[in-house]
């Protein structure tokens, strides 16, 4: 343990570190594209239970296949396309909210005390 600690103080001594001088830097908020991605997900599947419960086409069968489908199955069909399609718009939206906020950029001044050079 002695000997870590010994690695360590003498990585610190032998370590340079030269003053830097302040810079300008460029302050841009962006949105979360993960969150919106969650939102459109949500968004479909409000969708999908909403589009599910108003249109009761589950009752009779279906034309080309002859098959009735429950309604849970009828929401798990609804639920592939709405979830792409929520997502995709949420998409959108956070592109159009990233152009939008990207004009208003903001100039900031940073002061680095020491760079350490190893």
């Amino acid at each position: 343990m002695d000997r870590m600690n010994e690695a360590r103080t003498d990585d610190v001594a032998n370590s340079r570190t030269t003053p830097a001088a302040a810079g300008r830097v460029t302050i841009r908020r962006s949105p979360k594209y993960g969150t919106f991605a969650a939102l459109g997900v949500a968004l479909g599947i409000i969708a999908a239970l909403i589009l599910t419960t108003v249109f009761d086409g589950t009752s009779q069968p279906s034309p080309f296949t002859e098959v009735s489908y429950s309604q849970t199955q009828a929401f798990g069909f609804i639920l592939l396309w709405c979830i792409p399609a929520g997502i995709a718009l949420m998409m959108v939206i956070a592109l159009v909210l990233d152009r939008v906020v990207s004009r208003k950029l903001r100039q900031a001044t940073v002061e680095v005390d020491s760079v350490d050079e190893r």
